[in-house]
Order: structure tokens, then C-alpha cells, then sequence
């Protein structure tokens, strides 16, 4: 699974001249906890999150401005991202949300709640949503798909490896997926 299967895009991002009571106000309307900084160009040039809010509003002037508290510069990553790289930045280095950007324009964001989001998926619901992707791609059933604990398992008679590349990438793709293999009668 990757960042572009659990993001959510568009992001809503604001400029550094924006005053902190008009993020304030966007981050509770919307129940975000962080937002990217965008420059004049839409280029990532930080994060401004709940914190820095707190920060400026009580610890230092009142009438601060994005620009005065962000982070800069943000920490992003690419819409091909593994989610296991976006949960590690998340947990190792104590972040809610991390931008996911095409170059430098922030494309989406991913929270913690959107990876807890994944995990709460139940995996009956995920083997549904892998066997209906399998079956669009095979034009009907071809495979069996089961999944436990997030692992998704294709079985299949026969296949060649090209093929079984295919469709674990395609089950990866699928929220809730952790990892994905393919049995072929019978081997593992």
C-alpha cells in the first residue's frame, strides 16, 4: 500500500501570511490537527500544526502569523511511498501528518487517522475489495483471495511469474492490504 491508496487529495493548505485565529478556525471547521504551508508558487515550504497554533497564540504575540510558528522546512514524501515509511516518520519523529507531494506541489496528505483509518479496515472487506480488483484485471474469476491479519493471499492453479507480480501489485494497491502474496497450487 502506498501513500497515493491512503491520501487525502486535494489537501487544503494555507500561506504563511495567514493569521493564526483564520487557521485556528480552518483546522477545528475541518478537524485537522496540521495543514501544509504553501509559497506564492504552491511550493511546500512547511507545516504549520496544533502545537504551533498553541504556541503562538499563548506563548508569544498574539497577532502572529503562520510564517512566525510553522515548521520549516516540512517533511513530505512522494504519492509512491510505502505506508510503512509514512507510519515510521509518523511515529519516530512524532508527526500527525505528512505532506505528499509531486516535486515540491503538495498533491495530498496523510494522517495518522488515515493509516489507523486502513487498519480498521475488516479484512473480509479487504479480500471483497482485492477479489473485485482481481476479477476486473482477469476480466472474471480466475483466483481466490482470502486475507488475514492484512495479509492477502491469491490462490491459483497455475501462473508465471509476470503474472504474480501483477497481482500482488494490484492487491498491495488495496487499503487494508499489509503485504500480499500469491499460492500456486499448493506452494507458498
Amino acid at each position: 500500500m502506498r501513500a497515493r491508496d491512503v491520501m487525502t487529495s486535494p489537501a487544503i493548505t494555507v500561506t504563511p501570511a495567514v493569521p493564526l485565529k483564520g487557521v485556528a478556525a480552518l483546522m477545528v471547521s475541518h478537524g485537522f490537527t496540521a495543514l501544509p504551508v504553501v509559497d506564492e508558487d504552491e511550493r511546500l515550504v512547511g507545516i504549520v500544526t496544533e502545537a504551533d497554533l498553541v504556541r503562538g497564540r499563548y506563548l508569544e504575540d498574539g497577532g502572529a502569523v503562520v510564517a512566525d510558528v510553522m515548521t520549516s522546512p516540512a517533511v513530505a514524501m512522494d504519492a509512491a511511498a510505502p505506508a510503512e515509511a509514512l507510519a515510521r516518520v509518523m511515529v519516530d519523529d512524532r508527526r500527525r501528518c505528512v505532506p505528499i507531494v509531486d516535486g515540491s506541489t503538495v498533491i495530498g496528505v496523510v494522517t495518522r487517522r488515515d493509516l489507523v483509518r486502513v487498519i480498521a479496515r475488516a479484512d473480509t472487506t479487504v479480500a471483497a475489495e482485492v477479489q473485485r480488483v482481481l476479477d476486473m484485471y482477469g476480466g472474471g474469476r480466475k483466483w481466490t483471495v482470502t486475507v488475514h491479519g492484512g495479509e492477502a493471499v491469491i490462490g491459483t492453479a497455475t501462473t508465471d511469474e509476470d503474472t504474480e507480480r501483477v497481482l500482488v501489485a494490484l492487491a498491495d494497491a488495496v487499503p487494508g492490504v499489509l503485504r500480499a502474496r500469491v499460492l500456486t497450487g499448493g506452494r507458498r
